[in-house]
């Protein structure tokens, strides 16, 4: 059986948890079984970590060598509890981030040793890596607008990682140009300025010619 392993990248407010849930959308409606996970979480362990990193009101004192090591613990387990399974079956595995964003997060942003954190990922995730990565791009200002955006029009949760100032977010992207310029053939950069039908279609013209060969398409 083929499976696929596919992941979305960005800088916040990029659209990517859209567009995956668009994909998944289409990818079931061919008939193609679909497992769509986010990081951190995607495991009852994973989800925990995640309140941990993200909402947690005790976690403002949490060291950047301390974010990086919960990331790829649920990165860890996400990976030997449900990706490897669900590949080894045949399913098509979207997810929403995945290492790429520690490089470009942790590594970047926060400034902490790039060899050190790809040893930690290397750890975490073995071998199993993604078949295609969509890297949804946005300028700065794109991305600090729908964030605000975002906080005034949601109930607000508290994230620390969204408490990034304005240097941190310009690292992390200059992070993903970095990772996109030294993998090109696995990650694809997508515009995602332009209106949401717009991205979906950019997006399917890069996943339909590495879909197995099943399904109307």
């Amino acid at each position: 059986m083929k499976s696929l392993f596919i992941t979305f990248e960005g800088t916040e407010g990029c659209g990517k948890s859209t567009q995956v849930e668009l994909l998944a959308e289409r990818l079931r409606a061919l008939g193609h079984r679909v497992r769509v996970l986010r990081e951190p979480g995607g495991t009852p362990i994973g989800e925990e970590i995640r309140h941990t990193l993200k909402h947690s009101k005790v976690n403002v004192t949490m060291t950047y060598e301390t974010e990086l090591l919960l990331m790829n613990a649920s990165r860890a387990q996400l990976v030997r509890e449900t990706i490897r399974p669900a590949l080894a079956v045949g399913e098509i595995v979207v997810c929403d981030r995945f290492y790429d964003s520690t490089t470009a997060y942790q590594g970047y942003g926060r400034g902490l040793d790039l060899a050190l954190v790809r040893s930690v990922i290397d750890f975490a995730v073995g071998d199993t890596r993604p078949n295609l990565t969509l890297l949804l791009h946005v300028p700065p200002e794109v991305s600090a607008e729908r964030l605000q955006s975002r906080q005034s029009t949601l109930p607000f949760v508290r994230d620390r990682i969204e408490e990034g100032d304005r240097y941190f977010f310009e690292r992390v992207a200059q992070g993903y140009e970095a990772i996109a310029a030294a993998e090109p053939n696995r990650v694809r950069v997508v515009s995602g300025t332009g209106a949401i039908e717009v991205v979906c279609e950019n997006i399917w013209e890069l996943v339909r010619p590495v879909l197995p060969r099943i399904g109307r398409w």
